[in-house]
């Protein structure tokens, strides 16, 4: 389809909203957002407050239906329902924003204490196992993929390397400089991101993913490679500014024994708490406590999620994230 949206100003895509049905109290202050957060960025927020249609099933132009056959959905309108409001948006758009803050700063955390338990436990085996392909899973390190040519550790490495090169940290010069390339695994990871640790790990050989699992808490190490594929993802989201508390997440996480963590029994037996947020945060919060049992970071979140604004009246709540019963008693 050709793109036929018109460019707009900023008093233009006010006026838009107003046309639609969006309260707007405060219009001086609301052009300020725009111009400072921007229309497409607050459109995700507002995105909820849109009136839909009943249960419908889409046809196309030529009669066909859309969906597969039975199934139906509501078409999402144009107009606002009644009372969405510009400053619920921007409300709404600030909760996340702290939100996503608290996630970065637990996920830190836990980035760090990965570093030291991959590199130490590799570093034992040999000061470069990350090079060598006897000390992970074949499949990681031997089996070409079909389009590419490649294995994943091929990739992995040429993802290693861009970080190394790129690098301006001064004991990354110091040791090559020094020593050359490659570098020591305990050197190595200081500069590696979430995903890399995280692809790394899915890569290790079981008997070391179970290692490192069982000091989180969890027995079985493909479990917890699931759950850190899982929260590269939520990084990702939250390193790129982009809306969380609703989102639909890619990654969902592998089922634990239930007597490992049995407050998130219920969310597997619910598709809709798995593909929402919630149960990525409880994820956190249990690997916070074993790493740190008296971190205070659920104490912060629990807080922050108390504070989400008043939207019934548009329909939305936490039951958007995912929310699991009973966790403001945890």
């Amino acid at each position: 389809m050709a793109y036929e949206k018109p460019w707009l100003s900023f008093n233009d895509q006010l006026q838009n909203l107003k046309s639609r049905g969006m309260v707007i109290a405060d219009e001086p202050k609301a052009l300020e957002h725009l111009e400072r957060i921007g229309y497409y960025r607050l459109s995700g927020y507002w995105f909820p407050f849109r009136q839909r249609t009943a249960e419908c099933c889409p046809l196309y132009a030529d009669g066909r239906s859309k969906y597969k056959k039975g199934m139906t959905d509501k078409l999402v309108l144009n107009e606002f329902k009644a009372g969405a409001s510009f400053q619920q948006a921007v409300d709404l758009y600030v909760f996340d924003k702290k939100l996503r803050l608290l996630v970065l700063d637990a996920l830190e955390r836990i980035e760090v204490a990965l570093r030291v338990d991959i590199s130490h436990l590799l570093g034992k085996r040999d000061a470069f196992a990350y090079l060598k392909p006897d000390l992970l899973q074949q499949d990681f390190a031997v089996k070409l993929d079909d389009k590419t040519g490649l294995s994943r550790h091929h990739q992995w490495l040429q993802n290693h390397a861009r970080l190394i090169s790129r690098s301006k940290e001064e004991f990354i010069r110091h040791n090559t400089g020094k020593y050359g390339l490659p570098l020591a695994v305990w050197i190595a990871c200081e500069v590696w991101d979430f995903g890399t640790l995280s692809a790394l790990f899915a890569g290790m050989l079981p008997e070391d993913q179970n290692q490192i699992a069982q000091k989180y808490g969890l027995g079985k190490g493909q479990v917890f490679a699931s759950w850190l594929r899982c929260l590269s993802y939520l990084r990702n989201v939250c390193a790129h500014h982009s809306r969380l508390w609703n989102r639909n997440m890619s990654e969902q996480p592998k089922k634990p024994d239930a007597s490992e963590v049995p407050l998130l029994e219920a969310a597997w037996q619910s598709p809709h708490i798995l593909a929402r947020p919630f149960i990525l945060l409880c994820i956190i919060r249990h690997l916070l406590i074993q790493t740190n049992p008296n971190s205070e970071w659920w104490g912060r979140l629990s807080d922050h999620l108390k504070s989400f604004p008043a939207l019934a009246h548009v329909d939305l709540s936490l039951a958007g994230m995912g929310i699991i019963e009973g966790w403001e008693a945890w």
